[in-house]
């Protein structure tokens, strides 16, 4: 009895924590609607709404037994209730309550299998916040945070569907029990037929009428089973769709979040900020909406991190102190999307990625001078390539647009990036609307067979011997009057190739795959032809293997691997341009054991970070301020500096300034770990030159070293 009763408990909270999520999201957008100074009308029917999701919030709390968020909930009531009366001004300091006693109450939502709730968040002062705004007192924060936007999120376990669509599927899965019968009534017809024909073969030649007979009634038999096969084939494509749009979900569930983090994070920063939302009643399969979430999170992050400018520099060049980044989702086909993310902020400087990409390697200092400006656009999608002049807990790693490319292409898609110097920069996401199924061209090399996406083949083509040239020892062929590059898709799976270079076989084949600005050509062995395929995913353990997106299983019941083109393109260059092998990872570049010295006062932290780095590798030194670290760096040699900022006689900001001011160590790199976490802070910190700021709230070992490897 009492284990059913904690099931019972545990179900009770989970679904609480939907409801609630949904009445936080609720009062979020209120407040951000608010915030927009709405005519009279317009805001008492928001504070009025608003209102009414913080006491339906509150009572669902009284029900499940959770007193904290009821207080909290009961205290945000009484603001709501006093703003209905006129009793209460909105202001920016009302807002900044209001706005942290959702963060609050978003902490407080229980884990089933936690229910007790272990969150650190500060009730009692929160309480007493709430207290002070209901009589006009309100205090704004004392430091700013950026929102926690690089957590792991996911759309909730359960999802609200139309009845409308409930019921039309309910209809046709009625419809398939007559092909169910059907199938059955074949079956035993099938066996019967089967008997027959065993007697027969025992009476022999005396039975030839008996034959015949038999023979007609297989006829028949074979006629209603095809008739049923278009039957049953019309009823599961009917299905089918149907099923996936019950999984769709307008694109505006993935984006509730950013408005409110668009505001947290432009205040962190110091600027003014609009987010301008349209097209989010466009419906897209939920699996998309899961993997895209992030990536539309640091794009729009990236928008304000890196695009938009302060609001003096925006004056100074004569423009709106209030920037606007847009978030723009529109229908290209029935089978595609475009999500649009624009700001109007300065652009990309180009200047600084070509350099950025020559210090990390990607091209040579002699390509970065003859690369276009459209050509070197694209590097910002470079893991690792980052303009930024420091590294925080928000940005600077160089990893967030490489996985936004990542996530786009093993969904299929493709993401451009345009800019315009002084006027902003716009990232274009295109998109499949459904994951389920798709068209694919099944190809042939040697014995083996793949399936690529139709939308990234730009054409198919038979070719002949003779019109394949070779052009600075790479093969090449014509293609809308341009020489295009050929590879064998054999040699970049890593496969024997059946046709070398003087084969004297004429029939070639070959697709031109493309993505985004880039298009080559693949040599197979046969085109066999387009098909409807439905994918399979790989497995958690094969959830990443280069050049594959997933595999389907074909008529056959033979399984196919189904090609990630974008990986494709990106080992296609390699295989083309064969270029001389370069190291990637630092640590190969390492071939001596890295020395790092660490400044920290306190006793605790040092040995924390001693024993992390040591733990990874590294030789490790400690000193116990900034002077003692300075004196150290003048006698021992260090490849590395991780230093605390708050420390006696000399903190981390002015150990920073001293070691870029010393013409021996002034390219040595620093790292500040830090509680210091204000924007105000942080600025210091790229003023004195440090190439990475931690704050020690957002602070574990694998971001650490993630940093270390990056700057040694």
């Amino acid at each position: 009895m009492e284990k059913r009763g904690k099931e019972f408990q545990k179900k009770l909270l989970s679904t609480f924590k939907v409801e609630a999520a949904e009445h936080i999201q609720a009062l979020s957008s209120g407040l951000i609607g608010l915030e927009s100074a709405p005519p009279g009308d317009e805001r008492m029917q928001i504070i009025e709404a608003a209102f009414r999701e913080a006491h339906s919030l509150k009572g669902a709390a009284r029900a499940v037994g959770l007193a904290e968020i009821e207080s909290i909930c009961q205290s945000t009531e009484s603001v709501f209730a006093a703003l209905k009366r006129n009793a209460l001004e909105l202001s920016p300091a009302l807002f900044d309550v209001l706005h942290d006693a959702l963060d609050v109450l978003g902490k407080l939502l229980p884990i089933p299998e936690q229910p007790s709730g272990k969150a650190e968040v500060p009730i009692a002062e929160l309480l007493r916040r709430l207290e002070g705004a209901l009589q006009g007192k309100a205090q704004p924060r004392q430091e700013f945070r950026a929102p926690p936007v690089e957590d792991k999120t996911v759309l909730a376990d359960t999802v609200r569907l139309a009845t409308a669509k409930l019921d039309a599927l309910l209809f046709q899965a009625e419809e398939l029990l007559a092909a169910k019968q059907a199938g059955a009534q074949r079956v035993a017809d099938l066996r019967e037929a089967l008997a027959e024909l065993a007697r027969l073969k025992k009476e022999g030649a005396r039975v030839a009428p008996a034959i015949k007979s038999l023979e007609a009634r297989l006829r028949a038999l074979a006629k209603s089973a095809e008739q049923d096969q278009r039957s049953l084939g019309a009823m599961v494509d009917a299905l089918l769709e149907n099923m996936k749009k019950a999984l769709m979900l307008p694109i505006s569930t993935a984006l509730e979040l950013l408005p409110k983090m668009v505001r947290d994070l432009s205040r962190e920063q110091g600027k003014e900020v609009e987010l301008a939302l349209s097209g989010g009643e466009t419906e897209v399969d939920r699996r998309i909406l899961e993997e895209m979430r992030d990536p539309l999170i640091h794009l729009t992050r990236n928008s304000i991190d890196h695009g938009i400018e302060m609001p003096e520099a925006r004056r100074r060049a004569h423009k709106s102190p209030r920037g606007t980044v847009t978030l723009a989702v529109t229908q290209k086909d029935g089978s595609k999307i475009e999500i649009l993310v624009s700001d109007d902020g300065a652009g990309i400087d180009v200047a600084k990625v070509r350099e950025a990409a020559r210090k990390l390697g990607v091209i040579s200092p002699e390509a970065a001078e003859d690369r276009e400006h459209e050509g070197l656009l694209p590097l910002v999608f470079q893991s690792g390539l980052s303009t930024s002049p420091i590294i925080t807990d928000l940005s600077g790693r160089g990893l967030g647009l490489a996985i936004v490319r990542e996530k786009v292409d093993r969904l299929g898609g493709a993401v451009s990036v345009e800019t315009q110097p002084g006027r902003g920069t716009a990232f274009r996401v295109v998109l499949p609307v459904t994951l389920a199924t798709f068209r694919g061209v099944h190809v042939r090399v040697n014995d083996h067979r793949f399936v690529v996406p139709s939308a990234q083949v730009e054409q198919a083509l038979r070719l002949k011997r003779e019109e394949i040239k070779t052009v600075e020892n790479r093969e090449t062929i014509r293609w809308q009057g341009q020489a295009m590059a050929l590879v064998w898709l054999a040699d970049v799976l890593e496969l024997p190739r059946k046709h070398a270079a003087g084969s004297a076989d004429d029939r070639l084949h070959a697709v031109i795959l493309g993505a985004v600005d880039k298009r080559i050509a693949f040599g197979v062995d046969e085109i066999v032809g387009e098909h409807e395929v439905l994918v399979k995913t790989l497995g958690k353990q094969l959830s990443r293997v280069r050049n594959l997106a997933g595999a389907t299983v074909l008529g056959t019941g033979k399984a196919v691997p189904i090609l990630n083109v974008a990986d494709l393109l990106r080992s296609a260059v390699k295989v083309a341009a064969a270029p001389v092998a370069r190291t990637t990872e630092k640590e190969d570049v390492a071939a001596e054991r890295k020395s790092i010295l660490v400044a920290e006062d306190s006793i605790t932290a040092r040995a924390l970070l001693k024993n992390i780095l040591e733990s990874a590798g590294y030789h490790v030194a400690a000193a116990v301020d900034g002077i003692d670290a300075f004196t150290l760096l003048k006698t021992e040699r260090f490849d590395l500096v991780v230093s605390d900022v708050e420390m006696p006689r000399m903190d981390g900001f002015d150990l920073t300034a001293k070691i870029r001011a010393d013409r021996t160590l002034a390219e040595m790199p620093v790292v500040l770990v830090t509680a210091l976490e204000s924007r105000e802070h942080r600025e210091r910190g790229v003023d004195a030159g440090a190439n990475a700021y931690i704050v020690k709230s957002s602070f574990d070992q694998s971001n650490l070293l993630d940093i270390v490897r990056r700057l040694l």
